[in-house]
């Protein structure tokens, strides 16, 4: 969801054209399979688009092409900090754990939270925007 959520406002906030935003998981338990129905149900409730998406765990290129890696919850965070270290780019999308909904089945609760620390990642980084931007008129 998270993945969707965030370019939805991206593309709200008229930003699409600075961010490269893609999902993908820490481990391979999921691989290849498509968004979870009850994530679909919930994402089209709130108007958010989606396609349709393959489900593969990070590979070490997308890890060191990345900006940001941002991970759900804690123990994401620890398992991306084994397989790559902690050089400052792996960071949480709250300061809390999102609700998980595998566990919970409650696929609003973890919308909610998603969609909090998306807006909150998404003034984060708009900050950095202007100076891009100057950048590219030198």
């Amino acid at each position: 969801m998270a993945q969707f959520i965030f370019l939805s406002l991206v593309r709200d906030a008229g930003l699409d054209a600075y961010y490269s935003i893609d999902s993908a998981a820490v481990s391979s338990e999921e691989e290849g399979n498509d968004i979870y129905p009850p994530a679909r149900s919930v994402m089209r409730r709130h108007g958010i688009p989606f396609s349709s998406h393959r489900a593969h765990r990070i590979t070490d290129g997308e890890f060191q092409s990345a900006d940001l890696v941002i991970a759900m919850d804690s123990s994401n965070i620890r398992a991306l900090r084994r397989r790559f270290g902690d050089d400052g780019r792996i960071r949480m999308l709250l300061g809390r754990d999102v609700a998980d909904p595998w566990y919970t089945d409650d696929f609003e609760t973890a919308f909610h939270d998603i969609e909090e620390g998306c807006r909150s990642l998404l003034m984060d980084t708009r900050s950095i925007i202007p100076d891009i931007l100057s950048n590219e008129k030198r």
